[in-house]
């Protein structure tokens, strides 16, 4: 029994992980544009996200310190440095996203304007982290967005014709009026959006907050193998939604009412009733995790004291960087930039920086001075080299195919 409560970490990482506003944009965007021609990206994401968060999950407990912790070490304090600063602006930059996701939300919920939601989004974050704990978190966010799977259910009401959305899955093909660049751009749109690095930073520290050992290695890999591919699946149910009703229709989705249009159509006002919900709280548990992650690399790289597990006045550093980072995120929303925009440019930058995070990871696993006899086996590394080489050419092709194509216009 208590492994299977355990899960609930990895449920909440999935759906706060890939449930997020970034993932709910980039998917519905990409399936009112491409269909589910893409929906092969997910797949990579799924397979690549449970390989990193289980190398770190195992670090984690085999070495009992988190990922920043070793990335200071192993790198050094100035290679370290140059990691943390790529890493943590790519996270300053997502908790900016999912506080205004949650904005967006509560005004869909409630029609008032979502920037008096902001402030109200942002200390209702702050209160959970500073008195609520981290088990009771975990499980109430995460059980509360797995109602988004209202989207998997709107799918089916909306009866599609499922051999043309197997077509477009099992024989991708570029759209007539779109371009090959553009396909590759959101190509590595929704694997940032699969594999953003703030994920794996909330997955190790919750590990090392809980207490993990090596005992509590088979729970890191059900948490993985049963959280992930959750999110993937309704990841591709929010596609499909939006392949079905949006694309045949010609709806370019600039705003969050667009993506739950289709369930809306498909289920009428309770499926409307029940995304609401979820997509507050898989956004608000979204915020949740990027607001510790934030918190949890500045402590873990200079060395503060850090933890929910620990009250305020005795890890005051790492709650004072928290609350930073959502002042942060309040002005720059307040400027009225648009909260779906920052999200685009979010899940493509979380591309790009993904290698600072991924090699350490992927090095520490395999040295013994750390884990002892928990490295990697044989096929983890060949996997995990295989992932290396899709990291970096994503990495490597998000800049020019951005200038390329405009940002995917």
């Amino acid at each position: 029994m208590k492994r299977l409560l355990g899960v609930a970490l990895g449920i909440l990482t999935a759906i706060g992980g890939f449930v997020d506003i970034g993932d709910l944009v980039t998917n519905a965007v990409v399936g009112s544009r491409f269909g589910l021609s893409l929906v092969w990206v997910v797949a990579v994401g799924v397979v690549g996200i449970c390989l990193f968060a289980n190398m770190s999950g195992r670090v984690a407990a085999a070495s009992g310190r988190a990922t920043f912790e070793v990335i200071r070490e192993r790198l050094g304090p100035r290679a370290g440095l140059a990691n943390l600063s790529a890493s943590f602006l790519i996270n300053l930059m997502t908790v900016t996203a999912e506080i205004g996701g949650v904005a967006l939300a509560l005004q869909l919920a409630s029609s008032v304007h979502y920037l008096l939601w902001i402030p109200v989004a942002a200390v209702a974050v702050w209160l959970v982290i500073w008195r609520v704990k981290f088990s009771i978190m975990e499980n109430v966010t995460g059980l509360l967005g797995l109602t988004l799977i209202v989207f998997a259910v709107a799918l089916f009401l909306l009866k599609p014709d499922w051999g043309v959305l197997a077509g477009q899955a099992l024989a991708p093909a570029v759209p007539d009026g779109e371009t090959v660049p553009t396909y590759w751009y959101y190509a590595i749109a929704l694997f940032g959006a699969a594999m953003t690095p703030y994920e794996v930073f909330f997955f190790s520290s919750g590990a090392v907050e809980e207490g993990w050992t090596v005992k509590d290695l088979v729970q890191s890999r059900l948490n993985v193998l049963v959280g992930f591919p959750l999110g993937g699946l309704l990841s591709v149910a929010i596609a499909g939604c939006a392949a079905v009703v949006l694309l045949p229709a010609g709806i370019a989705v600039t705003s969050l009412s667009q993506v739950i249009l289709p369930v809306a159509e498909g289920v009428g006002k309770l499926g409307l009733a029940f995304v609401l919900v979820g997509v507050v709280a898989a956004t608000f548990g979204a915020a949740l995790e990027t607001t510790l992650s934030s918190g949890y690399a500045l402590a873990q790289f200079f060395g503060w004291s850090w933890g929910k597990f620990r009250r305020p006045v005795q890890a005051a550093r790492f709650h004072l960087a928290m609350i930073i980072c959502l002042l942060v995120g309040l002005a720059v929303l307040a400027t009225g930039v648009d909260p779906v925009l920052v999200t685009e440019y979010s899940v493509v930058f979380s591309a790009i920086a993904l290698p600072l995070t991924y090699l350490p990871i992927l090095i520490v696993s395999n040295d013994p001075q750390y884990m002892g006899r928990h490295v990697n086996g044989r096929a983890v590394n060949v996997l995990g080299m295989a992932y290396l080489v899709i990291i970096l050419v994503a990495s490597l092709a998000a800049i020019p195919l951005m200038i390329v194509t405009g940002a995917g216009s």
